[in-house]
């Protein structure tokens, strides 16, 4: 098990001190290092970590920041040191949420004819393009049964993984990408979606393939075998970050595009057959 991803600590936090020392340490910031950044004393620091001294709302939201803490995590941090919180987080279905989701959609919308899809902070599916589907096709209907989680689906045998030529390249890519949110976050679902997803097989039955023009965090190439044909394609990856807004923060869109003609003939093709 690759520990080096779990969670620091035993029980969640209750004080403002217990918040701190968690959020310190997984950055790994001493207290000297985290004191300079924050301008604030160390003795201040140390007496805010040990409960002998409240902090200011502003310094609050001054260590929140220094630490890079995830807005779920701000709110916590708030209360414990006795103000309000100041992050919403509402459901994306929330009618206030209506504009937000529109747009998102349209995003979606317009990048076809090639693949989109949004997705939440667990990897959820939470809304697609017209091309999803047609490619999800064929997979164990137990998969496709809401929330649908694309992690799962894509590395799953009975989901989409057979159908992938670089399986392996693109296990070590999505593995990556979620050791990264894990040591973000400290989020203990997605430590137990990694887990799981290392339990699945790495091959299933075919030579591995890994494909040129990968860039870590930027792009990554994927190719698909479909009734239509190969597809060749390259994923990246976008995130709807937000200030204020909980939800929109967690939101991450992948997108795909076509990387020959022939891909990009065969998804219009693709799309058009559905449409009839």
């Amino acid at each position: 098990m690759d520990t080096s991803a779990l969670p620091h600590r035993s029980a969640p936090p209750t004080s403002f001190g217990d918040h701190l020392r968690h959020w310190r340490q997984r950055r790994r910031f001493s207290q000297m290092d985290l004191a300079h950044v924050a301008e604030v004393s160390t003795r201040h620091l140390s007496c805010v970590e040990t409960g002998r001294a409240s902090p200011s709302r502003e310094m609050v939201l001054r260590l929140v920041e220094r630490l890079d803490v995830p807005l779920r995590e701000r709110n916590a941090w708030l209360v414990a040191a006795g103000f309000a919180p100041m992050y919403r987080a509402r459901p994306l279905q929330d009618p206030e949420m209506a504009p937000a989701r529109a747009a998102v959609q349209r995003i979606l919308a317009c990048h076809e004819p090639w693949p989109a899809l949004a997705m939440d902070r667990h990897w959820n599916l939470v809304m697609h393009n017209r091309l999803v589907p047609l490619l999800m096709a064929g997979a164990a209907p137990e998969l496709l049964q809401g929330p649908v989680n694309v992690l799962r689906l894509s590395l799953h045998p009975q989901g989409l993984a057979p159908r992938i030529a670089n399986l392996r390249q693109w296990r070590e890519h999505l593995f990556e990408r979620l050791r990264q949110q894990i040591r973000a976050t400290g989020d203990t679902v997605l430590v137990a979606l990694l887990e799981e997803l290392k339990g699945y097989p790495e091959e299933p039955g075919s030579p591995p393939v890994d494909l040129p023009g990968e860039h870590p965090g930027v792009l990554m190439p994927f190719q698909f075998h479909t009734p239509h044909g190969v597809l060749q394609l390259v994923s990246t990856t976008t995130v709807f970050g937000s200030p204020v807004d909980i939800t929109l923060q967690e939101l991450a869109m992948e997108t795909f595009f076509p990387a020959d003609e022939a891909t990009a003939t065969a998804l219009r093709g693709l799309l058009a057959s559905a449409s009839v």
